[in-house]
């Protein structure tokens, strides 16, 4: 079992971000909200210092939270 973690972050903290410590490679491979002012990082293990104090969720957790309006525009009717 992977202990995976997800955290949330505002999109003006993604600077602060060390990628060395999270699965993501850059700023350009974030994924935000529908708003843009949220994006969300992974790590595994020791939780990275940027991090620190910040809720972390689970992968279940953070689908549930994905799956809702705020981050994913729903599609049309055709």
């Amino acid at each position: 079992m992977s202990d995976r973690q997800y955290v949330i972050i505002d999109a003006e903290d993604v600077p602060s971000v060390n990628f060395n410590k999270v699965v993501e490679t850059s700023a350009d491979t974030l994924r935000y909200n529908v708003a843009g002012d949220k994006t969300f990082v992974k790590y595994e293990g020791e939780t990275p210092s940027f991090l620190v104090g910040k809720p972390s969720f689970s992968h279940s957790e953070i689908l549930e939270i994905l799956s809702n309006e705020n981050w994913t525009t729903p599609l049309e009717e055709a």
